[in-house]
C-alpha cells in the first residue's frame, strides 16, 4: 500500500509501510485552533519531562512583514557594505590587490563561520528572536564604526591621485587606522553571525508545519524571501553603489547605517505577534552523548540482516510536537548500537539511568542527519569559488573596462554584478514555471529534479563560469597590451556573470533546500549555518589559492600572475586553475549523491498506518 505525503520543505514525497517499526508514531491533532494543539495526545514520558515549546497558533503571515522587513533592511544594509569594498580597500585604504583580496576573503570567510556559532547559541540557549536582536544591535556598531573610518580624515590615510596609486606613492594606513576598520568588520560579523541563521528558520516557525496552509505559508515565505533577497542586491549593486563611487564614502557606508536603525525598529514592533519556540538544549551535548554511548557499546553485534527490532531499542516519542520524528534506519548502522536497550539502562519510568549510555533513536538519527550531509556540504566549499570572485578580481577585471552608457555616465566597476543578478531574476521564473512543469513529466519527480541533482547542475555551470572567465581576460589582456588607450566594453564579462549566477541560481537555492530539509527541525539554524560556512570555506580556499599563485607565479624578471597591474599578469591562468579545481570537485560531488539517501519520516496525522515519508531522489529509502 502506498500513500503520497506532502512534507515541509519537500516537493513530493512517497510513503512506504515501516513494517520493521514497532513504536506507535505520536498522536497529533492538525488543526489550526489552539484549542487542538492544547488537546494533542502526550505520553507519561512527555508529561514528565517538560511540555510542548509551542501551545498557540501560530503568527502566521501576520508576522511576515515584520520579519521579512528586518530581514530585507539587514541585508540591504549588510550587502550594501560589501558589494564595493574591494574599492574602498583599494582606493581610499591603499591596499594593494592581493592584500585588499585577502583582508576580504578572510573577514568574508569569519563572518560566514559565525553563524555555526549564532546557530548553536540560538537553538541550545536563548532562542531565535533574541539571537536576532543581539545580532541586530552588534551589526549597527559595525556599520557606524566602518562609517566613521569613510567620515573622519583620522581614521583613513590621506588621499592620493590615480597616478600616484599606479606608482605606489600612496600613503599606507597605520596600525591605528587599519585596526579600526578590522574593528567594525569584527562587530559586522558577530551580528551577521546573530541574524543569518535565525532568520529563515524563524520565519518558518510562524508557521504551523502540520497543517495544510502551514505547509503552503512555508513555501511561499521561501519563495517570498529570495524574491527580496535579490531585490536587495540590485539595489546594493546599483544604487549604494553608485553613492559610494561618485558621491561620497561615508555617505555610501551611512545609508546602510540608517537603514539597519529601520531594521532593528520593525524587529521588535512585531515582537508579540511572533511565535517564539523554545530552545531545545545543546546539540552537541547530544551529539557527544550519542558517540560515547556508541563507544560504550561498540562490543555488541548488530544483526547480519540489518534488519532493525524496533522493541530493542530505546525509542521513546518526541517531546515537542513541531519536531518530525525520525524512524531508525541502517545508515552508519554502528551508531545504533546507542539506543540499544541493555538490562538496567531504564528506570522504572522509562527514562534511562544514563544519558551518556543509553540514547534515543531520535537522537541517533539527527546525528546521522548531520554526519551524511558532510560530504555534500565539503563539495560546495569547491563549488562556490567561482561566486567568490565577484567581489575581488572580476572588480579588478570591471576597472580595466570601458564602464560609459553614453558621454556623462559610467557605471561603477562594483555594480556589473547586476548582470548575474538579473540572471537569476530573470532564470528562476523560467526554471520554475516552464522547465520544472517539462520536466516533472519525465522524471515524474514533483520538484522536476532532486534537489542534489540541483546543486550538481551548479557545480557544471561553476565550471564553465571559470572556464569561460579565463578565456575572456585572455582575450581582454591581449587587446589591452594592443591598444593601451581603447579599452573594451565592460560588456566582455557579460559571460562569465551570467554563468555565475546560473551556478547561484542552482547551488545556493539548492542547498538551502537541501539543508532545511535534511537537518534535524530542532537544529534547523545550524543546518542554514552550514550554507554560510560553505561560503567562508571557499574565502579562505581563494585567500589561500591567492597567497600560494602570488607568492609562487611570480619571478625576478616577470609579475606574478594576480599582480596589482592584471594587464602585466596572467589572472586568466589563475581562473583556468580554479576550473580545473572545481572539475575534480565535480566528480567528488558526484560520488557522495550516488551514495546519498535522504531523511525519512514518521507520520504524525494517522495512527492507523505507520508510514516512513521518503523523498524519490538518487537513492530512495525504504
Amino acid at each position: 500500500m502506498m500513500k503520497p505525503e506532502a512534507s515541509v520543505y519537500s516537493h513530493f514525497t512517497k510513503c512506504f509501510r515501516n513494517t520493521s517499526y514497532s513504536s506507535k508514531p505520536v498522536e497529533h491533532k492538525s488543526s489550526n485552533s489552539e484549542k487542538d494543539s492544547d488537546d494533542a495526545v502526550t505520553t507519561p514520558l512527555d508529561r514528565s519531562e517538560t511540555a510542548v515549546s509551542v501551545r498557540r497558533k501560530p503568527g502566521g503571515w501576520k508576522a511576515m512583514p515584520y520579519i521579512l522587513g528586518n530581514d530585507t533592511l539587514e541585508r540591504l544594509a549588510t550587502f550594501g557594505l560589501l558589494a564595493n569594498f574591494m574599492v574602498y580597500l583599494t582606493r581610499e585604504v591603499h591596499l594593494d590587490q592581493v592584500s585588499a583580496s585577502n583582508v576580504i576573503y578572510i573577514w568574508y570567510g569569519v563572518t560566514n563561520f559565525a553563524p555555526l556559532l549564532g546557530a548553536f547559541v540560538s537553538d541550545a540557549y536563548v532562542g531565535r528572536f533574541r539571537t536576532i536582536a543581539f545580532g541586530s544591535f552588534s551589526l549597527l556598531l559595525g556599520l557606524a564604526t566602518l562609517t566613521m573610518t569613510a567620515w573622519l580624515p583620522e581614521l583613513h590615510p590621506p588621499p592620493c591621485s590615480g597616478n600616484q596609486q599606479k606608482l605606489g606613492q600612496c600613503l599606507p594606513p597605520t596600525k591605528a587606522q587599519l585596526g579600526f576598520l578590522i574593528l567594525g568588520l569584527g562587530f559586522v560579523s558577530v551580528g551577521t553571525g546573530g541574524i543569518r541563521p535565525c532568520s529563515i528558520p524563524f520565519g518558518v516557525d510562524q508557521f504551523d508545519p502540520n497543517t495544510d496552509e502551514g505547509k503552503k505559508g512555508i513555501k511561499s515565505f521561501f519563495n517570498w524571501y529570495y524574491a527580496t533577497f535579490t531585490v536587495v542586491l540590485l539595489i546594493t549593486s546599483t544604487l549604494v553603489v553608485y553613492i559610494q563611487d561618485k558621491v561620497s564614502w561615508s555617505l555610501g557606508f551611512g545609508i546602510p547605517t540608517v537603514l539597519m536603525c529601520g531594521s532593528i525598529v520593525l524587529l521588535f514592533v512585531g515582537a508579540r505577534i511572533y511565535v517564539h519556540a523554545k530552545p531545545q538544549g545543546s546539540m552537541f551535548t547530544s551529539i557527544a552523548q550519542v558517540l560515547v554511548a556508541a563507544h560504550k557499546k561498540r562490543k555488541l553485534k548488530l544483526p547480519d540482516d540489518k534488519a532493525i527490532d524496533g522493541s530493542k531499542l530505546y525509542d521513546p516519542p518526541v517531546k515537542d510536537l513541531l519536531i518530525q520524528k525520525l524512524p531508525p534506519t541502517n545508515q552508519i548502522r554502528f551508531l545504533n548500537k546507542a539506543a540499544i536497550i541493555l538490562e538496567n539502562d531504564l528506570k522504572p519510568d522509562g527514562c534511562p539511568v544514563n544519558k551518556w549510555r543509553l540514547c534515543s533513536v531520535q537522537q541517533v538519527e539527527d546525528l546521522k542527519c548531520v554526519m551524511k550531509t558532510m560530504p555534500i556540504w565539503a563539495s560546495a566549499i569547491v563549488s562556490f569559488t567561482a561566486m567568490t570572485q565577484q567581489a575581488t578580481f572580476t572588480v579588478s577585471q570591471a576597472l580595466k573596462l570601458n564602464r560609459h552608457l553614453g558621454q556623462k555616465f559610467e557605471i561603477p566597476a562594483g555594480s556589473l554584478v547586476v548582470i548575474s543578478l538579473l540572471t537569476i531574476g530573470i532564470f528562476l521564473p523560467v526554471y520554475d514555471r516552464l522547465l520544472v512543469p517539462a520536466l516533472r513529466k519525465v522524471t515524474k519527480d514533483e520538484g522536476g529534479i532532486t534537489v542534489l541533482q540541483r546543486i550538481g547542475i551548479g557545480c557544471i555551470f561553476s565550471v564553465l563560469a571559470m572556464l569561460v572567465a579565463g578565456f575572456i581576460e585572455k582575450e581582454r589582456r591581449d587587446m589591452a597590451n594592443l591598444h593601451p588607450h581603447e579599452p573594451v566594453s565592460f560588456m566582455w564579462l557579460a559571460p562569465q556573470l551570467i554563468l555565475m549566477g546560473l551556478c547561484e541560481a542552482f547551488s545556493v537555492i539548492g542547498l538551502l533546500e537541501f539543508f532545511n530539509r535534511e537537518f534535524p527541525d530542532h537544529i534547523r539554524s545550524v543546518g542554514n549555518a552550514l550554507l554560510s560556512c560553505s561560503f567562508a570555506g571557499s574565502s579562505y580556499l581563494s585567500s589561500v589559492l591567492v597567497t600560494v599563485v602570488h607568492r609562487v607565479t611570480g619571478t625576478h624578471s616577470k609579475p606574478d600572475w594576480l599582480t596589482n597591474d592584471i594587464n602585466a599578469g596572467r589572472l586568466d591562468l589563475f581562473y583556468f586553475l580554479l576550473a580545473g579545481i572545481g572539475f575534480l570537485n565535480f566528480f567528488y560531488f558526484l560520488f557522495c549523491a550516488q551514495r546519498y539517501k535522504y531523511k525519512g519520516t514518521v507520520q504524525k496525522e494517522d495512527d492507523n498506518n505507520p508510514y516512513v515519508t521518503v523523498e524519490l531522489g538518487s537513492t530512495t529509502t525504504t
